[in-house]
């Protein structure tokens, strides 16, 4: 394992370095962050990499095939278009985590802000705590799970993607409804769970998705846009 300590080289210096791997540079791990922004981002290599401590926003950011670990929280914006692979947060994220998601898998095992999962487009996000208000805005698809409870106006002009919120839902956005569990849905929950490390029965969950009222401008409609 390299280790790269930002106490004696900076952040341009790491980032290059994650981005530049490749043979048998597999596995990183970078000390000191002291809450640094844009660290490990545009990775595109499938390399494994453990931050240690707390890291700023955009943390992980556009990451491809990487495993990206923070052993802390993480400010705003954190695997913000993501494409692939995993990014693991073992503490907190501020808002707008995962944004623009194209792919790939993040775990926040804390809380997460408000925003989780704005305009993601085929990435699965999967909550131990609870997620703020306008999470899901204008989601397109993938899968968002949180096992807490979700804020004000979930899924606000929702899409084709799919949440799934064990806890309690403080109110849901325009076109955004409960819908009935069914068994793919059930199995599908089953995997995020286990590829997540979280322990929880899918069961406890309920699932929410588009009303499909917004796809088409309607005139009768026209307080709602």
């Amino acid at each position: 394992m390299q280790t790269l300590d930002m106490n004696d080289i900076d952040l341009r210096a790491v980032n290059a370095t994650l981005q530049g791997a490749a043979g048998n540079d597999t596995e990183f791990e970078v000390l000191n962050l002291r809450g640094s922004h844009a660290v490990a981002v545009g990775l595109d290599a499938p390399i494994d990499v453990t931050l240690h401590g707390s890291a700023g926003y955009y943390c992980a950011g556009m990451n491809k095939q990487a495993k990206i670990t923070v052993k802390g929280s993480v400010g705003p914006g954190a695997a913000e278009n993501m494409m692939s692979g995993e990014v693991i947060v073992d503490g907190d994220a501020s808002q707008y985590a995962g944004a623009t998601g194209h792919g790939g898998l993040l775990v926040i095992k804390g809380n997460a802000s408000s925003r989780c999962g704005i305009s993601m487009k085929g990435i699965d996000i999967v909550v131990g705590g609870n997620i703020g208000h306008m999470s899901a805005f204008m989601a397109q698809k993938g899968n968002l799970v949180v096992l807490g409870d979700a804020g004000d106006a979930l899924g606000d002009s929702l899409y084709e993607a799919r949440l799934f919120v064990r806890g309690s839902v403080k109110s849901l956005g325009a076109d955004c409804v409960e819908k009935e569990m069914r068994p793919e849905h059930l199995d599908l929950l089953v995997d995020l769970l286990s590829r997540a490390g979280m322990d929880a029965k899918p069961e406890e969950f309920r699932r929410y998705g588009s009303a499909r009222e917004l796809y088409h401008f309607k005139v009768d409609n026209a307080g709602a846009y």
